[in-house]
């Protein structure tokens, strides 16, 4: 997949789940959010959601870019996000997880492979 359609899919992705996160906390946590949930915790999925769109944004506006270290390094940090996204989904399942985890995990592991096959046939050579 290209860098370009990678990062604009994330960036999208992301940027869903970052809205979402500020302005919906308790819908988009369904099944993990309790009913009522404390005024912390919803503060704190707000301020998480703020890292899904500054990624959102940083991908958007890099999906142009050519092949360069700094563009290099955005691939290399979705694969790392969107990595380690899916063992700590596997994890949670084995500890009590909402079952939806599943979804994310195949979600966020087609994610990292996407990255990954962007980054190594399209990283720079500098």
């Amino acid at each position: 997949m290209s860098p370009k359609t990678i990062l604009t899919i994330a960036a999208v992705y992301l940027a869903l789940l970052g809205l979402g996160f500020i302005f919906a906390p308790e819908a988009i946590g369904r099944g993990a959010v309790p009913e009522s949930p404390p005024p912390a915790l919803i503060a704190y999925l707000r301020v998480f959601g703020t890292t899904f769109l500054g990624i959102a944004v940083m991908n958007w506006t890099a999906r142009n870019a050519g092949p360069s270290p700094a563009r290099d390094s955005i691939l290399l940090g979705n694969i790392v996000g969107f990595g380690i996204g899916p063992v700590l989904d596997v994890w949670g399942l084995q500890t009590g997880a909402r079952k939806l985890a599943v979804v994310f995990a195949i979600v966020h592991l087609c994610f990292a492979l996407a990255f990954f096959s962007a980054w190594r046939t399209h990283r720079s050579r500098a």
